[in-house]
């Protein structure tokens, strides 16, 4: 194994009673859990070096960035990381993201949401419209009649209404979270 080398660390009274009580959770010295701390934090830092020289494309896990916060905005960032069906850190990072690049961020079940709302808005076109040209064209078809018509309307303005609110609360969300969305 070669020869030993000793790391020494001077710390608080407390901190020291704290370590020593750890140390005895885990049935071990205090110099072998210290041993095991100093392994694991040089081990985790090798393989995240090893993660960025290695490709690209792994850099970006590997590029972390670690922020304290107070008690009470920890709160609200996991309340509305939970709204959003988002782990904290993707919504920190989404947050971030979309501020330094001036975005207005969807999260993924919401824009599939929007993106269906707006394929149904086309497909109720696309039906109306083929219903409209059945009845100019055939005049005895049993087509639907203009009070049909005018409630497919109603419905199809509804959807885009709805829509357009769901797209100025997503946005009014991202700036001052779901708790002060305006229903």
């Amino acid at each position: 194994m070669g020869t030993s080398q000793l790391i020494a660390a001077r710390v608080s009274p407390e901190t020291k009673a704290k370590f020593r009580m750890l140390a005895e959770q885990q049935q071990v010295t205090e110099s072998a859990l210290l041993k095991q701390l100093i392994e694991l934090t040089v081990q985790r830092v090798s393989h995240a070096d090893v993660d960025v020289l290695r490709s690209p494309g792994r850099r970006l896990r590997a590029a972390r960035l670690y922020v304290r916060l107070h008690p009470e905005d920890q709160l609200l960032l996991m309340e509305r990381a939970a709204a959003r069906q988002m782990p904290a850190a993707t919504y920190v990072s989404v947050l971030v993201r979309a501020h330094l690049r001036d975005l207005a961020p969807s999260p993924k079940a919401e824009l599939m949401a929007l993106k269906r709302s707006v394929a149904e808005l086309g497909a109720i076109g696309r039906n109306l419209n083929q219903l409209t040209r059945l009845t100019y064209h055939q005049p005895g078809s049993a087509g639907p009649g203009r009070v049909d018509l005018r409630m497919m309307l109603k419905v199809c303005e509804a959807m885009r209404d709805h829509t357009k609110d769901l797209i100025k609360a997503n946005s009014h969300a991202w700036r001052v979270g779901h708790g002060n969305v305006p229903s």
